[in-house]
């Protein structure tokens, strides 16, 4: 839910200067708190998180979990304090380039994206971050829902969009793929695991 004072823009400065105990998003300028995950959440997050670590390991790219501050290049690529106006901290990254790694994170677009769907942040990660990855040329974006334990997968095509998106849902005891790094598949059973 927007919170903070919604007559007004926010940039990458305020987001510096809020509580560090407080986790807020910030899409066009309007400020997000996002609520606390669930035990659910975390599970699913750390079972990702495992396989993605263990594939990246001695690899040019490498996997961060939340919290993460991942700067969008919106706003003609600009990822600086005053005028960006898009930070977001996914569940879980990819990133290859580096260059753009800070200690206050990622500035730039990364390769894979993932949200883990809660009650609060449906409509966030299914559109307005759907939107807003896009736009910022994120080549893959994985949405999981653990309700139907299922993954949603947006490949960014030649145009600069995404097209339909690719489900998989753990009934079909099947795997999920990476379009931007072929080599990485992970069994579904894998992430939604639980004790």
């Amino acid at each position: 839910m927007p919170l903070h004072n919604e007559q007004r823009e926010y940039t990458y400065k305020d987001y510096l200067n809020w509580h560090e105990e407080e986790r807020w998003e910030i899409i066009d300028g309007i400020a997000y708190m996002q609520a606390t995950p669930s035990p659910l959440h975390q599970r699913i997050s750390g079972n990702l998180y495992f396989a993605l670590h263990g594939y990246f390991r001695n690899k040019p790219c490498q996997a961060f979990a939340a919290p993460f501050t991942v700067r969008l290049p919106m706003d003609n690529g600009k990822t600086d304090e005053t005028s960006n106006r898009n930070i977001v901290e996914p569940d879980l990254v990819v990133v290859c380039d580096s260059s753009k790694l800070d200690n206050n994170g990622y500035a730039g677009a990364p390769t894979l994206i993932v949200e883990i769907v809660s009650k609060t942040s449906v409509k966030r990660d299914h559109l307005l971050k759907l939107n807003k990855y896009e736009q910022a040329g994120v080549k893959e974006y994985w949405i999981i829902d653990p309700e139907t334990q299922s993954i949603m997968s947006y490949i960014l095509n030649e145009q600069g969009s995404y097209g339909k998106p690719n489900i998989r849902a753990i009934t079909d005891d099947d795997d999920i793929s990476s379009n931007a790094f072929p080599e990485l598949t992970i069994k579904l059973k894998d992430i939604f695991a639980t004790w």
